[in-house]
């Protein structure tokens, strides 16, 4: 039996592809997916591979986290709702902190938590018709641990503008706020990602590995105090009014009636 049921591990030539597999869902983030995942990546930081790809599985990259799970957290308690914050921050702290060169070769749509893995590791390449979106706030949630990488990629002042709007943003325009490193045709894409990948096989990986200490080291301090606060703000949105009627509206196919709203004209 395959060791995962939901990402896809291969190996060769010293580079591991990982590949988000649940494509009837658009490969959207479930506990059990996240759980993998952060497996997956572990095992690549010490076995001997030489980079990691991380893709998606049809015609999307990844659609964020599950609808249906977030339809069944509307009962959860915070303490739920913190346990899924922490093993989120996990993956995407894991990915910044990567002891060696992630390539997310970016197929298809990158939405909401599925953009957060699009867009940290190293190397993101999309191809044209790639849409990426931090779009939460229509469903009356807030992307707490995105904030602070984001910030880190693009500025405080395109930080709002992304997070308050929730607007899709092109390929192309991803590229020109530097979250994405190049825009490939679809049919170069894994072709185009193992080529980079080979080109970092002929650097040293203690140096490699050094400099990305050196520029995590930079940073540390301030994102844990920043990701421990961003963890709590997720528990306390997870149980929030606008939260759950954002939800119950996106399963119902409708416009939201924010709660918050009730009584202001």
């Amino acid at each position: 039996m395959p060791r995962f049921a939901h990402i896809l591990v291969h190996s060769t030539e010293g580079v591991e592809t990982i590949t988000l597999n649940r494509p009837e869902k658009r490969n959207a983030l479930s506990p059990a997916l996240i759980e993998e995942l952060l497996a997956a990546l572990e095992e690549a930081a010490s076995n001997e591979c030489s980079a990691v790809i991380l893709t998606g599985a049809g015609p999307a990259f990844c659609a964020g986290v599950d609808i249906e799970y977030l339809g069944a957290s509307l009962t959860h308690p915070p303490a739920q709702h913190r346990l899924d914050a922490v093993n989120m921050a996990g993956v995407l702290r894991m990915l910044y902190d990567f002891p060696k060169p992630v390539i997310a070769a970016v197929n298809g749509p990158a939405i909401g938590s599925g953009m957060s893995l699009a867009t940290i590791p190293a190397f993101t390449l999309a191809t044209p018709w790639v849409r990426f979106a931090l779009n939460e706030v229509r469903m009356g949630f807030v992307p707490t641990v995105a904030v602070s990488f984001l910030l880190r990629q693009v500025g405080e002042k395109r930080t709002r503008e992304l997070l308050l709007t929730g607007r899709t943003l092109k390929a192309q325009e991803a590229m020109q706020m530097g979250l994405v490193t190049e825009v490939v045709a679809a049919e170069e894409l894994m072709q185009t990602a193992h080529s980079l990948a080979r080109t970092l096989q002929q650097n040293s990986p203690q140096a490699m590995h050094a400099l990305k200490q050196l520029l995590v080291a930079h940073s540390r301090r301030q994102l844990d105090e920043e990701i421990e606060e961003a963890i709590e703000m997720n528990a306390r949105q997870g149980t929030s009014a606008d939260f759950m009627e954002g939800i119950k509206a996106c399963l119902e196919q409708r416009r939201a009636e924010w709660p918050s709203l009730k009584g202001k004209a």
